[in-house]
């Protein structure tokens, strides 16, 4: 158990991406706590182990700084914290108001900025490290997400300015994650036929798993990756065929 007493937040963790993560470090054998605005609808568990669940809503600057103090209180030490909550409605720009949009920067920029600076002191002390959840849509554009996108992208460079203002103490890195098959995956691919299509797309022929990003976090966290700071890894599956292959005339196989 390669992390068998390391103390773990991961935000957003009670479903989705979130709960892979956190299932995955307690596999590693750490002591995971997970917070977000509403408790999960089971337990968040593996093998036996369950992860400590606390309501937090990370745009409130004051009640995230009481909620890692707590932590270090509690449990004495924080080793890596995991910052994975966020998400968007599909909204085009012009369908919506400066003020929604801005609400999606807060969500997946502003507040992964918030909970890292609450949580400084404490990696600090143990030498522990930060991981940032991105996603390819701020490598790309993004229509229909835009503030996400951007959102993702400040927070890929956020990572790197953090790995360089705190290091050696603290390391900071980004995971980049394709598509992901969550319980929500049908709200934006569509029934099982439409996720396989989707799927078939990228190269490794499927969609990720959560704990595909999981296993990737742990690493990041653990000692093998003790020399890895200001690093974005892509978790994509091998990114996406580019649009023009397939629509070039030229180098077509023909069939014979």
């Amino acid at each position: 158990m390669e992390l068998n007493g390391r103390v773990v937040v991961v935000t957003g963790g009670t479903r989705g991406v979130g709960a892979g993560i956190a299932r995955s470090f307690l596999a590693a054998g750490a002591h995971v706590l997970v917070c977000a605005r509403r408790p999960p609808d089971e337990p968040v568990a593996h093998g036996g182990r369950e992860a400590v669940f606390a309501a937090l809503d990370l745009r409130d600057p004051a009640a995230v700084q009481e909620f890692f103090a707590s932590v270090a209180e509690r449990h004495g030490r924080l080793d890596c914290l995991v910052n994975n909550a966020g998400g968007t409605p599909y909204r085009l720009l012009g369908e919506g108001e400066a003020e929604r949009h801005a609400r999606v920067l807060e969500l997946n920029l502003t507040a992964p900025m918030t909970a890292s600076l609450a949580a400084y002191p404490w990696l600090r002390r143990t030498r522990g490290s930060v991981v940032m959840i991105g996603s390819v849509s701020g490598t790309r554009p993004s229509p229909g997400t835009a503030a996400y996108g951007a959102a993702k992208a400040g927070l890929e460079n956020l990572a790197r300015s953090m790995a360089v203002e705190w290091a050696p103490e603290v390391r900071v890195n980004s995971l980049v994650l394709g598509m992901v098959r969550t319980e929500l995956a049908h709200l934006h691919y569509g029934d099982e036929a439409g996720i396989a299509a989707v799927g078939a797309t990228v190269p490794l022929g499927r969609l990720a798993e959560p704990s595909d990003v999981g296993e990737a976090a742990v690493f990041l966290a653990s000692d093998r990756a003790g020399y890895v700071s200001g690093a974005s890894l892509l978790v994509h599956g091998g990114g996406e065929r580019p649009a023009f292959l397939d629509a070039a005339t030229a180098n077509k196989t023909k069939e014979k």
